[in-house]
């Protein structure tokens, strides 16, 4: 089956692309974020690829005076992987690792944007993520991770936003490989492990430099996958990586989400850098289908479905699915190993699943005390 994308030198298989070479649960996936340096206004896109369930879906989600925002938008591929494109929600590659657009357009909920991200350190790539469930893969997963400025215009209920590069940073990822998407297999792996998945991740944007953090552990607390980047600005900045990094959540009680986090990073010449963390407020990630119900990554709802929902931000009090995924928009302070002191800001995702030993979890959603 040849596809539009044959048409370049893209190919990893002797396949087609039309044919990723890999399992069912292969995905390829556009997320990305942005916010102004006080956190009032917050937006984030995402765009999955679904190769075979033949499915390409995606989300916009801004908060803007409090309120979340929602839209989704769900096709059939048609095995047109280069079509980035589901309803009114598009990502066009201006120029790889450096410029992309994402394109909200005419719908019926009254959210519209217009927005392009330029590069304000390299993409960097991240570990390569193998997680199992017995014999079975449940992640295989290349991510690159990459800080940025953005510019452009959102649009909410009439009310326009202005965005400009001056004032508004985030960070956007590209990730592809094998995950869980759409329904759930009919037989799964026996005996079924426990459910268990600590996953913390924190890209933060300074005047002078990025960093970027992340770690997944086991119900132990030992990591199966993390690092630390310390970065200067532009394409050509060179990239620190860390010696080691470890991370510690204070939890609010009742929640599985930070009341606080320390991010430690030490390099090869054994000096550390302290980075505390201060949640101010939550995005939730149902925004953009993970955890979500209706709108999960994958699933089938026909040729082209679009919906919405929204909601006040302060009024979740739920810490359970779907709104247990967060990102917390956090002030970020670093303390160089020379004492030197730099302020800045940023997210810190969340997703906290099962027994944690460190945390004092127990159960599969019992919450901080």
């Amino acid at each position: 089956m040849l596809t539009k994308g044959d048409e370049y030198p893209i190919h990893q298989t002797p396949e087609p692309i039309a044919y990723s070479g890999t399992d069912r649960n292969f995905y390829d996936r556009y997320f990305f974020n942005g916010y102004n340096k006080d956190g009032s206004i917050f937006f984030a896109a995402a765009l999955g690829v679904y190769p075979h369930v033949n499915v390409m879906d995606a989300s916009f989600c801004v908060v803007h005076n409090g309120v979340q925002h929602n839209v989704h938008a769900s096709r059939i591929l048609h095995n047109e992987r280069m079509d980035t494109r589901v309803g009114p929600i598009a990502v066009e590659i201006l120029e790889p690792l450096k410029s992309v657009r994402v394109l909200v357009d005419d719908n019926e909920y009254g959210i519209r944007a217009d927005l392009t991200f330029h590069s304000r350190a390299p993409a960097i790539e991240e570990p390569r993520f193998i997680r199992r469930n017995n014999s079975r893969a449940m992640m295989d997963v290349t991510r690159m991770t990459q800080n940025v400025t953005w510019e452009g215009w959102i649009e909410v209920k009439g009310e326009r936003i202005e965005v400009t590069r001056d004032s508004f940073v985030g960070t956007r990822d590209r990730s592809w490989g094998v995950r869980p998407i759409g329904a759930q297999d009919a037989q799964s792996v026996v005996p079924a492990q426990e459910g268990q998945f600590y996953w913390i991740w924190a890209p933060l944007n300074f005047d002078d430099c990025i960093t970027l953090y992340h770690v997944n552990t086991d119900a132990a607390g030992a990591p199966w996958n993390t690092a630390a980047v310390i970065c200067g600005l532009g394409d050509d900045a060179a990239a620190e990586h860390t010696r080691s990094c470890w991370s510690k959540l204070v939890f609010q009680s009742g929640t599985r989400f930070a009341k606080s986090a320390v991010i430690e990073m030490e390099n090869h010449r054994r000096e550390k850098t302290f980075i505390e963390l201060t949640p101010k407020w939550n995005f939730y990630m149902m925004g953009l289908g993970y955890m979500n119900p209706e709108w999960g990554h994958g699933g089938f709802k026909g040729e082209l479905a679009v919906g919405y929902e929204s909601f006040r931000t302060d009024e979740i009090t739920s810490a359970e699915p779907p709104f247990l995924h967060i990102q917390a928009f956090v002030e970020a302070k670093m303390t160089l190993p020379n004492g030197e002191v730099k302020m800045g800001s940023g997210i810190l995702e969340q997703l906290v699943i099962g027994k944690h030993e460190p945390s004092g979890f127990k159960e599969l959603l019992d919450m901080a005390p």
